[in-house]
């Protein structure tokens, strides 16, 4: 007997009509034929049957057990799947730099130790950063960076592990002056600048000149600097910090403290041309201290350094003012890179033409005149420029921590350092109350705004070793010394006001400003009116806070 019957129908033309002619075919249709064919399977055995079966079984059997294998294997996922992946991708880029690069990538070669300088003044800047007492603003992050290029330095057998050539130190650190300088320009206000007009500047003005020159005249009769390198020495000193300044008055600002008469946007307004006075001081300086001839004529070569800066930049803002155009496409990203790339440039062209001071100056004006142009629009430009700022910042402060050797520091010459510094710090006080008088400001405010004009990092750490950068490529042993003897009291400057600078501004700005409270936060803080009470309430409370 049959298992199965399959019947198929089909047609074909008869016998005849494939005989025909094919043009009497298109004519006459033949006669077809409709056959019935039953196909038969074939037979099968019953232990074939059985064994079929068995396969079909055994296959289902492991692909169950796959599948069940596949859905009790654990996938990594979020946080173990993030760190692999970044620990693959660094291996990767590892393998791929130590193929092109050999030795350098390895301990003791220079992109090593950039690499991991880089990483530690990172990990310093978020430990110190980390750091928040209740009321305070948080410590400065620069600390832990410059801290842990000191230790780097410092440290046996680590040290020489982690070894940067001199020029490459002095490349970067180029960048991040080049960079600090770019952002300075682009912060001015001139309608501040108008607004405040006369305090402005006599705060900007005063304590920064007082102070480079006392500290000029007492490290010359302390310290034996030439009193050209007095004054290198007192500017490094006089400016004040952006980084330590800004953040704390922001703070202050935000929670209302001293915000009806613009005590924070004045500080804030003045710390920039506090800056650009301490740095064209400091590069005119410079031009003389390394010019050879008369006195006079290096104090010419100094003037023409500021006057050349100054003509350079004015044509190089005017550039980036038309160049590139409002309509091209990614404007900020294009804008960004020609006024960084200018900056940079300026600042190394500078120093191969032997017109060092020249530099700082020049880079300065064209972001100054660049940002006049761009008006509103530079807003965004400023904030890309900010997050290039962010990567050079631990190079910079790792940089200026790694060149100071504490076994090779003179205990007479850190003391004495000190002493010029609290010198300074003193007369830099009485200066600021002092210009401040006739500002129509109370007296706790005078003593408020003396205090936050004292913390000093950012400008020390970008120009305090570029004196010792050039008495290197000198090679006078003379000039070294004193050159490391101006990088070691910038370090001393930025390891004792920092931190100083940014609690007396966290305690002395809640208890000596008056705090403007809007009308929404009194409404929720006074208590209900009785009906009798007067029919409108002021919109603003002005209160003295608590001591």
């Amino acid at each position: 007997m049959m298992d199965e019957e399959a019947t198929k129908r089909y047609v074909r033309p008869a016998d005849d009509g494939l005989q025909q002619n094919p043009a009497q075919r298109s004519k006459v249709q033949g006669p077809q034929e409709e056959r019935e064919i039953t196909v038969l399977p074939s037979r099968r055995t019953d232990g074939a049957e059985d064994a079929d079966r068995k396969m079909l079984d055994l296959s289902s059997c492991g692909c169950a057990a796959c599948i069940s294998l596949k859905d009790r294997c654990p996938r990594p996922k979020g946080l173990i799947n993030l760190l692999f992946t970044k620990a693959c991708l660094l291996a990767l880029l590892f393998g791929t730099v130590w193929a092109i690069t050999g030795q350098e990538c390895l301990p003791g070669g220079n992109l090593f130790g950039i690499v991991i300088l880089f990483i530690c003044s990172v990990l310093g800047g978020k430990l110190v950063g980390m750091i928040q007492l209740p009321t305070l603003p948080p410590f400065p992050p620069l600390l832990g960076m410059l801290l842990a290029g000191l230790l780097l330095r410092n440290i046996p057998y680590i040290t020489d592990a982690v070894f940067i050539d001199t020029h490459w130190s002095a490349a970067l650190r180029n960048i991040a002056l080049a960079i600090i300088l770019t952002r300075a320009g682009l912060g001015l206000n001139p309608s501040a600048l108008q607004r405040l007009k006369a305090v402005c500047i006599r705060i900007a003005v005063g304590p920064c000149m007082v102070e480079a020159c006392i500290i000029a005249v007492v490290s010359h009769f302390l310290l034996s600097l030439p009193w050209v390198w007095g004054f290198i020495l007192g500017f490094v000193l006089a400016a004040v910090s952006p980084a330590v300044v800004v953040p704390s008055m922001l703070l202050l600002q935000r929670e209302g403290y001293g915000v009806e008469k613009g005590i924070p946007t004045l500080l804030m307004a003045a710390g920039s041309f506090d800056d650009i006075l301490a740095i064209t001081g400091f590069s005119t300086c410079l031009g003389i201290a390394f010019s050879s001839g008369s006195t006079w004529m290096n104090i010419l070569k100094g003037l023409m350094e500021v006057a050349g800066g100054v003509i350079a930049g004015l044509i190089l803002g005017l550039f980036l003012c038309l160049f590139p155009s409002n309509d091209q496409e990614e404007l900020v990203l294009r804008r960004t890179l020609m006024l960084l790339g200018l900056s940079i440039f300026s600042v190394f062209l500078s120093h191969v033409i032997g017109f060092a001071g020249a530099g700082g100056l020049c880079t300065l004006v064209l972001s100054f005149m660049a940002a006049l142009g761009w008006k509103t629009k530079k807003a965004p430009v400023a904030a890309m420029v900010g997050q290039s700022w962010d990567v050079f910042q631990p190079l910079l402060f790792g940089l200026i921590g790694a060149e100071i050797t504490i076994t090779s520091l003179s205990p007479s010459t850190v003391g004495l350092g000190i002493a010029c510094i609290l010198i300074g710090l003193v007369v830099r006080l009485l200066i600021t109350f002092l210009v401040v008088q006739s500002g129509g400001f109370t007296l706790k405010e005078k003593v408020f705004i003396a205090v936050a004009w004292l913390p000093k990092a950012t400008v020390q750490a970008a120009i305090g070793s570029k004196a010792l950068d050039m008495a290197r490529e000198v090679g006078d042993e003379t000039l070294i010394k004193f050159g490391l003897d101006v990088l070691t009291l910038a370090v001393l400057a930025i390891l004792t006001t920092a931190p100083v600078g940014a609690l007396g501004i966290g305690l002395a700005g809640p208890r000596l400003l008056a705090r403007y409270v809007k009308a929404d936060e009194s409404e929720r803080e006074a208590p209900p009116t009785s009906p009798n009470g007067p029919a409108e309430e002021k919109t603003h409370v002005l209160f003295e806070t608590k001591v």
